[in-house]
């Protein structure tokens, strides 16, 4: 299998943790990712809450891009937030006039048979969970993970297409390949407050309050999560979280890719681990990972 691959902003910097777990996952599974040459921003949070055209011109253009690398017809977006902006694109470019003015910005045309996947889609959807199965060889049997999707990962359904948005239960199944148990909560979706972090931070320590909360009283050893913007304010915050609320959370936070690579035989420090800023290390020599 292989497959366009987009990293986008937070890949390369704040979270190349991401990037590296899923580059080592996807080199042990047999899945090629090929990086889009010369990829732009997709316009992220900011873009369009400024310039709609300038919103769907800036993913377009990585959409675009596709084109030039021979047959490709799906390009993987481990960021939610990327790959939300790509979806929206998609959808967006369906209105003739809009795709004409966008192509007119990014100078080329805009291919509307390339299909946008979350990197959760192709391993759980492309790939199947019974390959994965097969090339566990150290089980996360005994691990309780509350797994974190956010608010772009499913929704909106009109365009991530999803019909469980809600409740989805994708990355569940996967955690529970890798022998975890994949607990029952209710925040899995529930807004973290994403790239207010900055701009309104004293919102988004509540709200990550509220999820750390939840994740805890229901018996979370960790959180797994797919989305750099959810990573940074569920792992970076809770020492925040904890000197305002009087709380004692420590829970590490890991992407999916993380878990599966320590389940794929890959160590930890290969995957980049260590850069999380809630402590892993304990977390991990107690469970026999190194």
């Amino acid at each position: 299998m292989k497959l366009a691959y987009y990293p986008g902003c937070s890949l390369h910097s704040s979270a190349v943790e991401y990037d590296i777990s899923t580059r080592k996952v996807c080199e042990t599974l047999g899945i090629e990712l090929a990086e889009i040459k010369d990829w732009v921003c997709c316009g992220s949070s900011p873009a369009h809450q400024k310039d709609e055209l300038m919103s769907i011109a800036l993913p377009a253009k990585n959409i675009a891009l596709v084109r030039e690398m021979g047959d490709l017809k799906e390009i993987c977006a481990p960021c939610a937030s990327c790959y939300s902006r790509l979806k929206v694109a998609k959808q967006k470019l369906a209105d003739d006039n809009l795709r004409k003015d966008v192509e007119t910005i990014i100078g080329s045309k805009c291919p509307d048979d390339i299909e946008v996947l979350h990197m959760l889609d192709v391993i759980t959807d492309r790939l199947g969970l019974e390959a994965i199965k097969e090339k566990v060889v150290r089980s996360l049997d005994g691990m309780k993970i509350a797994c974190y999707y956010g608010c772009l990962m499913t929704r909106p359904p009109k365009v991530t297409g999803k019909t469980n948005f809600e409740n989805p239960t994708q990355m569940e199944s996967l955690i529970e390949a890798l022998g975890a148990e994949a607990l029952d909560w209710n925040m899995k979706t529930f807004c973290c407050g994403a790239a207010f972090a900055l701009t309104k931070t004293e919102v988004v320590l509540e709200l990550t309050r509220k999820i750390l909360a939840d994740a805890a009283a229901v018996g979370a050893d960790a959180i797994a999560v797919g989305c750099p913007l959810c990573h940074a304010n569920l792992d970076g915050r809770q020492t925040q979280i904890n000197r305002k609320f009087g709380t004692n959370f420590h829970i590490p936070v890991f992407y999916f890719t993380e878990l599966m690579g320590l389940a794929l035989g890959i160590r930890a420090g290969e995957l980049g681990i260590f850069k999380h800023i809630t402590e892993t290390e304990d977390f991990l020599k107690e469970r026999a990972f190194k």
